[in-house]
């Protein structure tokens, strides 16, 4: 990778649960790094990872493109993570990611890596896919030279996703929503890997769209039992029926529902790299799959907790 000579990068969302991995690989390559975030107080999950005077943060909403303007001020590399499952799509992912690459543009930032998602298309019927692919189009025309990426879910300790699974994994019996719909999970570590080498070296990778995921192919009940293997539990898992997960969608307004009618929406489709995206090869990175790291911060829904003892065959 690039050593960009201690300049300095930006990182919208970099108090998230990617952007924490990204800042950390980020300072290992000796640049200082600019951490974005609507609320300050999240972005100092990352301060024992960096150097004294090596980070700073400031406060900004990609939805407002003065804060972001003074964010990006003498950035070599601008990237932009942010990112909501319901709520305000149109604004974040396209009002948002174009604020954040009209202000790189404007700056006189050489890079900038924007983070989309596997399926965003302009013309979906999905307001979560419309409003992602509405925002590549924003940022392609207003910074040509953006890294594009689209991961697949992706998995680490803190996700929503395998620890929810895990929670729920304690029940005799879980009913699994989209069950035979197929993902390509990808590690978040080797997903931020990616994302710090793209804003780093421009000749490699500007311009460029890769759609990434892991090492394999699995089906939302896979997902499950995967989880549900690391946190030690073995429920018995029952298919939900589309017309049944549709019906409990619509309920989805209401405060701690499972699912809402947008994620419904997404889980229509398979989510998986095109045939001919490059992914992890792209950068070097080989990909590391769910069952060899997940018992590492699933232990902790065991009964007897991260002390019980594994089988034998099952990865520590």
């Amino acid at each position: 990778m690039l050593n960009p000579d201690n300049r300095i990068v930006t990182v919208f969302g970099g108090g998230g649960f990617i952007g924490r991995y990204v800042c950390e690989l980020l300072f290992g390559e000796d640049v200082r790094v600019r951490v974005a975030a609507r609320n300050a107080r999240c972005a100092h999950s990352i301060q024992p990872l960096g150097r004294v005077g090596q980070w700073g943060v400031v406060r900004s909403d990609i939805t407002n493109p003065a804060p972001v303007r003074a964010a990006v001020e003498s950035s070599y590399a601008v990237i932009n993570l942010c990112g909501v499952l319901k709520g305000r799509f149109h604004d974040v992912h396209a009002t948002g990611a174009r604020n954040v690459a009209e202000a790189a543009r404007d700056s006189g930032a050489k890079s900038l890596v924007h983070i989309s998602a596997i399926g965003a298309d302009a013309h979906s019927d999905a307001a979560y896919a419309k409003s992602k692919g509405e925002g590549e189009i924003g940022v392609r025309e207003a910074f040509p030279g953006a890294t594009i990426i689209r991961p697949s879910i992706v998995f680490g300790p803190e996700d929503d996703l395998t620890n929810r699974l895990a929670g729920l994994a304690r029940l005799p019996v879980l009913p699994v929503i989209a069950a035979e719909r197929r993902f390509q999970p990808v590690y978040v570590k080797d997903l931020a890997k990616a994302i710090a080498m793209a804003a780093l070296d421009l000749q490699a990778h500007g311009g460029k769209t890769y759609e990434i995921g892991g090492p394999q192919v699995m089906t939302m009940e896979q997902l499950f039992a995967t989880a549900a293997r690391a946190a030690g539990r073995e429920p018995d898992l029952v298919a939900m029926p589309n017309f049944a997960s549709s019906l409990l969608a619509w309920f989805g307004f209401l405060p701690g529902a499972p699912l809402t009618r947008e994620q419904w929406k997404m889980l229509q489709s398979d989510n998986l790299p095109g045939e001919r995206s490059k992914g992890l090869a792209a950068f070097g990175i080989k990909p590391t799959a769910l069952e060899a790291v997940a018992p590492g911060w699933l232990a902790r829904f065991r009964q007897g907790g991260r002390f019980a003892a594994r089988p034998a065959n099952q990865p520590v």
